[in-house]
Parts: structure tokens; C-alpha cells; sequence
């Protein structure tokens, strides 16, 4: 999962090298915090959160098939 945010994310920013995402799982939950240049954020989020919101579609689907829910936070 976590290779999958790094191949959707990366196109899309100026800053490829710094993109990076932590896991943190728990026992019912698996989150995952991307982290990105900050000059990059308006391009990962979108406007009015339409790219977020896609990227978090993508990941929701891929991970349909694991007992544990799936969140993922965008954080500088």
C-alpha cells in the first residue's frame, strides 16, 4: 500500500524526493501519513480536495480486502 501512495503521489509533485509515508498500524486500523514538500500540498490536495479525496478513493479500494479499516492523513 505504501508503494502504491508513493506511485500515485509522485507525478504529481515538484518535489519527488521528499514525498514519504509512514504507517502506523493498529489493531483495527492501519493509517497512513503522507508527507510532502510544502510547496507541493496544494498539488496533492487539489482544489476543494479533489485530488485527496481521488488518491484516497484509489487506496480505500486497494485495501477492501484486509479485516482492518484504512485512513489516510496528508500532513506536512
Amino acid at each position: 500500500m505504501k508503494e502504491l501512495i508513493e506511485t500515485i503521489v509522485k507525478p504529481l509533485v515538484d518535489f519527488p524526493e521528499d514525498v514519504q509515508v509512514d504507517v502506523n498500524e493498529e489493531s483495527d486500523r492501519v493509517t497512513y501519513k503522507l508527507n510532502v514538500n510544502k510547496s507541493d500540498m496544494g498539488k496533492v490536495i487539489g482544489k476543494q480536495g479533489r485530488v485527496a479525496k481521488a488518491i484516497r478513493t484509489v487506496v480505500y479500494a486497494a485495501g477492501t480486502s484486509g479485516q482492518k479499516k484504512i485512513f489516510l492523513e496528508i500532513v506536512e
